[in-house]
């Protein structure tokens, strides 16, 4: 296994540059007053696809490049797709999946980004929208190349989607059901550890909802944090034989830039009343309910320690396996 660190500077595994953001960001739906979100967005997603690329040094290993087709898990409005599409090029293709509802999401729905994308960007034609759950898609491709077989993917991505997932068992199913069906595993997620003193608010929201979340039947939730688990927890799933006994490469951490507000999205989330009114509904147990209420005081004190600063985000976690 080998672990290192991402540098900021580019290398010979760099398929994109941060220059290409500004391009690559223009992409999406958004309004004039956005860009800067999307911009950031995109640098940020450009640092996974060569953080990925350096784990898998040699160069002959690079796994996202031109003519590379990839599976990606948890595809959302496609902040990763467009970025993936423009790295494999016009003869790579990328399948996007997302179980989420099309008329899902604000200010722009799932299905307006998804074909805005498709239609108004240059990388529409190398993506395959497909809405489904993980397992539902990988079982209906199961016969679909010449000869019956299953069809196969160089990578599988996994970008910021897991936290979505039910639970660590539903995780471990879709690991499992990658077996076989993509030659590597790429995974990036928020670490739970902020190497800016700024991001410790964030790690503290995600404990908070983390902890709300476990109180309440998933089947009815579609809340973003719903399984907040680590690069642990990740790695002993993946590892392990209901996932798939799949094996860690590398591993390394990218520390978000200033102007990503994933932190100041979760932050403002657990410090508003939404979040009490969730509380009170799904948490029966009063003592249960006043942990969770710390916990949410504890944001609330890290949130004033900044003395007017603004939450960062986390660490994120990237990892490829095979």
């Amino acid at each position: 296994m080998s672990t290192s660190t991402t540098a900021n500077n580019n290398s010979s595994a760099d398929v994109l540059s941060a220059a290409d953001a500004p391009r690559l960001a223009k992409y999406h739906l958004h309004e004039p007053q956005h860009f800067q979100v999307e911009l950031v967005q995109a640098e940020h997603r450009i640092r996974l696809i060569n953080a990925w690329n350096s784990l898998s040094s040699p160069a002959a290993a690079v796994v996202i490049k031109p003519g590379a087709r990839v599976l990606e898990l948890g595809c959302g409005q496609g902040t990763a797709t467009t970025v993936l599409a423009e790295a494999v090029g016009p003869d790579g293709h990328v399948d996007a999946v997302d179980p989420g509802s099309l008329d899902y999401g604000a200010p722009l729905t799932l299905g307006q980004a998804q074909k805005h994308i498709s239609e108004n960007s240059p990388v529409g034609k190398r993506i395959s929208w497909h809405q489904a759950t993980p397992e539902d898609f990988l079982a209906s491709t199961k016969e679909v190349e010449d000869g019956g077989k299953p069809q196969h993917w160089d990578v599988a991505v996994l970008a910021h989607c897991i936290w979505y997932f039910a639970d660590s068992a539903v995780l471990a199913s879709v690991l499992a059901s990658l077996r076989g069906r993509v030659d590597k595993l790429l995974i990036a997620e928020h670490a739970m550890h902020a190497t800016n003193p700024a991001a410790v608010p964030h790690v503290l929201s995600i404990v908070a909802r983390g902890m709300s979340e476990s109180f309440r039947a998933q089947t009815e939730s579609d809340e973003n944090v719903r399984t907040p688990v680590g690069p642990r927890v990740i790695k002993e799933v993946a590892g392990g034989q209901s996932g798939g006994g799949w094996k860690l490469v590398g591993e390394t951490s990218v520390v978000p830039d200033a102007g990503m507000l994933d932190g100041s999205w979760e932050v403002g989330t657990v410090m508003s009343q939404y979040f009490v009114d969730q509380v009170e509904k799904y948490v029966d147990n009063a003592r249960t309910k006043e942990v969770i209420m710390t916990a949410r005081d504890t944001v609330i004190s890290a949130v004033k320690a900044l003395n007017g600063v603004e939450p960062a985000s986390m660490d994120v976690w990237v990892s490829v396996f095979e």
